[in-house]
């Protein structure tokens, strides 16, 4: 059975500050807080865009940087947003992420085929030179179908696979306990691997 990777590890619950207090003023409409988070958060952005392109392949167009700084932009667009704290910013970076690229993978679905890819892996032990690739379009596709049947899946899975947010940080997240996540999280990788090579229809 295919399962999908987490790439990296969760967030170091020592480096909140001063991220929280950042984003407390920002949610509270100091646009200079907003501006002084930048450095603070720009490495942790860049680990979270290089999972987001992994298995894009290297002659992909849109690199880390970019979409770091295309999906910080979105985010600081965005109106009134009450931060929770760090892990939901980063939840929060990582969901813009995921649309950035799906958005970029639709323009450019004339591509070679394959240039879409995302990477999935036989077991969580698996060598990179066995890890098979999927269409990054067709695990969207996959993701919208499981967010009609689960929502809340479809979320935890975009917090582990693409934010890389821990069992525990994606619980609360969602609000349910640790052992419901994983539960949840197990579901739904078995769900989308099944949608994806069978082509399951709602």
């Amino acid at each position: 059975m295919l399962l999908i990777r987490q790439f990296g590890g969760p967030l170091d619950p020592d480096s909140s500050y001063p991220v929280t207090d950042l984003l407390a003023r920002w949610s509270n409409g100091d646009v200079s807080a907003r501006d002084a988070l930048v450095p603070v958060v720009y490495d942790e952005l860049r680990r979270i865009a290089r999972r987001c392109l992994a298995g894009q392949g290297r002659s992909h167009t849109l690199q880390p940087t970019a979409l770091v700084h295309e999906a910080y932009l979105r985010l600081a667009r965005r109106d009134s947003v009450d931060w929770q704290d760090r892990v939901h910013f980063f939840a929060m970076a990582a969901q813009m992420m995921r649309q950035i690229l799906v958005d970029h993978a639709r323009r450019r679905a004339a591509a070679k085929r394959g240039g879409n890819a995302v990477t999935l892996v036989v077991d969580e032990s698996s060598a990179i030179s066995r890890e098979p690739k999927l269409d990054l379009l067709a695990l969207d596709d996959a993701m919208q179908r499981l967010a009609s049947l689960d929502p809340r899946q479809c979320q935890i899975v975009e917090l582990r696979f693409f934010g890389g947010l821990s069992i525990e940080e994606t619980a609360r997240m969602v609000n349910i306990s640790p052992a419901t996540t994983k539960r949840e999280w197990a579901t739904a990788r078995v769900w989308l691997h099944q949608a994806m090579t069978t082509g399951i229809q709602l």
